[in-house]
């Protein structure tokens, strides 16, 4: 095979061999360069991004700018705090005093009385407004009952169901709707010892003919509905009730609770706003008795003492009702001892009668 000569048989020329092995060797000057390896990974990982259509291997994509959402939000929220700043003080107060979570139950007396509150008047959707008791517990959710435990002739379970028993008396005394509207305490009643002559004679007499000494209001909450009207459905309440054993081995239970009871005057409209805050502090001793020494009768207990200090219940002489002071009859309170209703850290000073001197309530 001479020079020149393919291997079919046909031949070139000397100056076409030549061109064809400087080609092979430094390429075609129009021929595609293979791209190198990065450059094939980065083409490959576009590739398999959803949504992006095939991009050059060196195109370039700007990155988007941040969005600055968190300050808009923060401006946001500002702005609305200022509006509700603007629009209801008091209630924006309590809302970052956390005002309107119920404190921890009362399990001991108070060292000191409760903070002051911003001043504002209370209405009829929030007859609590600008009161400590805005933030107590409703009902009988604010008396805290202690744990039971074995005391005198009774076990923990017996002792368990005297204090349920106890608070269920200060529940018919205080918070029953038809007994705070002046109907006559029957549940109450049917829990004191039937035996026990000095509260079954002081019953006897304190609906029919009050008096100092014989006054339903020394054991029960009660206002003349023709005078009176509670307002909303709602009986703020604080205190405790302790045990420990008595004479004779009897449990004793003492019950120490203020009760808070906003009222409006029964002819009042719809319009009117005037709300009184009668608050009442009760403090009763209780004697569940051991029936083999003394004379009583199965799930009743006998009264040892009962004392109630009261601000804006009424003056003067006993009615059997609660008299609220209304317009001008709130004159008649100013010249009274100064007392601070929501203090608790002092001891029930009222006795055994409301009397005939009137507190004056520093805040209701």
């Amino acid at each position: 095979m001479g020079a020149g000569t393919e291997p079919d048989g046909s031949s070139r020329s000397d100056e076409e061999w030549e061109r064809f092995l400087r080609e092979s060797v430094e390429g075609v000057a129009d021929a595609p360069k293979e791209p190198s390896a990065r450059a094939r990974a980065v083409a490959k990982r576009l590739r398999a991004e959803p949504g992006r259509g095939p991009e050059g291997w060196r195109s370039h994509t700007p990155a988007r700018p941040k969005r600055r959402t968190g300050w808009y939000v923060v401006g946001l929220l500002a702005a609305l705090v200022l509006l509700v700043m603007a629009l209801a003080p008091g209630r924006a107060v309590d809302l970052f005093a956390g005002a309107d979570s119920p404190p921890p139950g009362e399990t001991a007396r108070p060292t000191q009385a409760p903070p002051a509150e911003p001043a504002q008047r209370p209405t009829r959707e929030e007859p609590f407004r600008g009161s400590p008791a805005a933030s107590w517990a409703s009902g009988a959710a604010g008396i805290t009952v202690p744990k039971a435990g074995a005391v005198g002739w009774m076990s923990a379970a017996e002792v368990e169901r005297a204090l349920a028993r106890s608070r269920d008396f200060l529940v018919e005394s205080g918070l029953d709707r038809g007994v705070l509207r002046g109907d006559r305490p029957e549940k109450a009643i049917a829990l004191i010892n039937p035996h026990q002559k000095d509260i079954q004679d002081l019953l006897k007499t304190a609906f029919r003919s009050p008096s100092e000494k014989s006054d339903p209001l020394l054991l029960f909450s009660r206002f003349q509905p023709s005078r009176t009207h509670l307002v909303g459905d709602v009986v703020k309440t604080r205190g405790r009730l302790t045990y420990r054993e008595g004479e004779r081995g009897a449990l004793q239970v003492t019950a120490d609770v203020t009760f808070v009871y906003p009222v409006t005057p029964a002819d009042a409209g719809d319009d009117d706003n005037e709300i009184v805050r009668t608050i009442v502090r009760r403090e009763l001793v209780l004697s569940w008795d051991d029936p083999g020494k003394v004379i009583t009768e199965p799930g009743t207990f006998s009264i040892v003492s009962y004392k109630y200090d009261m601000t804006n219940g009424g003056c003067g002489a006993p009615t059997g009702y609660f008299i609220p002071p209304f317009g001008t009859d709130r004159r008649a309170t100013e010249a009274g001892t100064e007392v601070d209703p929501y203090d608790r850290s002092v001891p029930v000073g009222q006795g055994e009668s409301s009397g005939g001197e009137c507190g004056k309530a520093t805040r209701s």
